[in-house]
């Protein structure tokens, strides 16, 4: 009986994780009013958690490179702004903004300071590592500048590590083909 209650608690888990897609989820955006996920149903997505003092920040170029380039098509970047690698997120979410627009330049959207690992992660990122629901794309982040494609209905596409800059071919074709699936 415990068994078979089991396997039921496991399949409900099973279910639940799959039928949850990126748009189920609400950040604060970085001047910390509610930014449910929703909003951008039918776009393109790319989550990358960012970091304002870390070696891979200058990142930043890129992302607002090909955030311009393909943001008329149905693309967005949400930057997602942690602290958890080396305290290379220290600021506030005003000094993180102040920084994103002085230094780069970003006009994408950034949400307010989360957490991405431990035991303080917050829920959309628990959902984004769970490896039994995205068995592809799950497992711990490594590092700042972790960046998840997600496609017009909310589910992962792919993920690309840090050192895998965002204007590489491998980030630009995959957006470009998950591009191809939106409606003219």
């Amino acid at each position: 009986m415990r068994k078979l209650l089991l396997c039921l608690l496991i399949g409900a888990v099973a279910v639940m994780a799959e039928s949850k897609s990126v748009y189920d989820f609400t950040l604060n955006s970085i001047d910390g009013q509610p930014a449910p996920l929703a909003a951008y149903k039918g776009k393109v997505v790319l989550l990358v958690n960012v970091a304002s003092r870390c070696g891979y920040t200058p990142q930043y170029t890129a992302l607002e490179s090909i955030y311009e380039k393909y943001k008329d098509r149905g693309f967005v970047i949400l930057g997602i702004p942690a602290n958890n690698f080396g305290g290379q997120e220290p600021g506030t979410n005003q000094e993180i903004k102040t920084f994103c627009s002085s230094k780069y330049n970003v006009t994408f959207p950034m949400m307010a300071k989360v957490s991405v690992k431990g035991e303080d992660t917050t829920p959309l990122y628990q959902f984004l590592t769970d490896k039994a629901a995205h068995p592809q794309t799950g497992g711990e982040i490594k590092w700042n500048f972790t960046k998840f494609l997600v496609g017009p209905d909310g589910r992962v596409i792919t993920r690309f590590e840090p050192e895998v800059t965002p204007d590489a071919p491998q980030v630009t074709s995959a957006i470009e083909k998950a591009l191809s699936s939106l409606k003219s």
